[in-house]
């Protein structure tokens, strides 16, 4: 029994020659690509033969899904980069658009199944013409988004006939061979934006801590991730600063940058958790340079009550690097929810005396005691919280 009918879906495409060969750009609307597309995740089958691997992609993840289905939603989603399908000739027909010679290189792609018995090697579903190499994460979330997709078209990058050698090495190519983006410099491309979101304004927080003489972080910060000519000592990245601060503004900085776009204001009224987003009454109401003012009497505390440790930056002193900043940064929220008054500030002096408590001496803050990583982040934090008696408020 032939399970399904002859489908085809066409679109308008340019053909591309490169060492590998002929490949064909276009674009076509988010729906049909769902439609025609399949994955598979990479697994390893008996041996370690080349042939008994079988698929090409890395495993789905999950939590990728959820925040690019939410993403396409927001007023100012885009893909502009294409996703990289595999299809067979077979299933593949070109239609030259023009005699021009100029548009030699043009052609309508008819995309098709081949109907027949599933058990039958012959047979091409409608939902297996096209297989990805790449952007499987934003096919997932497109569909999970379940939202109207009617104008959402998307630029596809088209291999026909590729064996799976080929497509094993475009597969490699785009995800190994290309850099990462450095997180930093995509948070400092944010004072470009044109409009208020928690991302920007904790990028705008972290310039003024580096930036003003009477920071604690004056000059220690590496705006775009690396150490930045001419200066010595910076021992924080701009992207550890804000992704740190990002939770006390915001539970939903998306939806938030989203606001900011579309409304580009946040009500006075709104309903939060103001013991988890410490700061967001001051996002709301424009006041980034508060926060920056917050945060400078907070360090400044730590700075005085150990000062040989905050100016120690040497190997295996931690209390001024990344961990010892993440860990006062975790204990910042209970001791700000306990310290605060109903105008909402807390004093430099405030903190010098929840930290007189502490019996931490500036030599304990070495990376023996408090690990590299996440343990001794949280190692730290436990013991500021445990040696305060700030359990509940956690």
């Amino acid at each position: 029994m032939t399970l399904e009918s002859n489908k085809t879906v066409s679109l308008p495409v340019m053909r591309i020659t490169q060492p590998i060969g002929h490949f064909y750009v276009g674009k076509m609307p988010a729906q049909d690509l769902i439609d025609i597309s399949f994955f598979d995740i990479r697994r390893l089958a008996n041996n370690n033969e080349f042939d008994e691997y079988l698929g090409i992609q890395r495993k789905i993840s999950d939590k990728r899904i959820t925040e690019i289905a939410k993403y396409v939603k927001l007023q100012d989603a885009s893909f502009p980069t294409a996703v990289i399908l595999a299809v067979q000739g077979r299933c593949a027909t070109l239609e030259t658009v023009s005699d021009d010679e100029k548009a030699a290189d043009f052609f309508t792609m008819t995309l098709e199944n081949i109907p027949g018995e599933l058990d039958n090697e012959e047979t091409v579903l409608f939902r297996g013409i096209a297989r990805v190499l790449d952007g499987q994460h934003r096919i997932m979330g497109l569909k999970e988004a379940k939202h109207d997709l009617s104008d959402f078209e998307v630029s596809v990058c088209i291999f026909v006939d590729a064996d799976l050698a080929d497509q094993s090495s475009i597969f490699a190519t785009v995800n190994l061979a290309q850099t990462k983006v450095n997180r930093s410099l995509v948070y400092d491309l944010l004072s470009y934006s044109k409009t208020r979101s928690p991302e920007r304004t904790c990028h705008t927080v972290t310039v003024v801590l580096d930036k003003k003489e009477n920071s604690p972080f004056y000059k220690r910060i590496k705006r775009l991730g690396v150490s930045t000519d001419g200066r010595f000592g910076e021992i924080l990245t701009q992207a550890t600063v804000v992704q740190s601060l990002l939770p006390y503004l915001s539970k939903d900085p998306i939806e938030d940058r989203d606001i900011g776009k579309r409304i580009g204001k946040w009500s006075s009224n709104e309903r939060y958790d103001n013991e988890k987003l410490i700061f967001r009454h001051w996002f709301i109401e424009n006041q980034d340079e508060r926060i920056a003012e917050q945060l400078m009497h907070y360090f400044e505390a730590v700075r005085r009550r150990w000062p040989d440790a905050w100016s120690d930056t040497s190997p295996g002193m931690m209390l001024a690097r990344t961990n010892g900043f993440r860990g006062f940064m975790k204990f910042l929220r209970p001791a700000y929810n306990h310290l605060s008054d109903p105008n909402g500030f807390v004093k430099m002096s405030k903190f010098s005396e929840l930290f007189d408590e502490v019996r931490l001496k500036d030599k304990d803050f070495n990376t023996t005691k408090f690990l590299p990583g996440g343990a001794g982040e949280q190692t730290l934090f436990k013991t500021l919280m445990e040696q305060t008696n700030l359990d509940g408020f956690s």
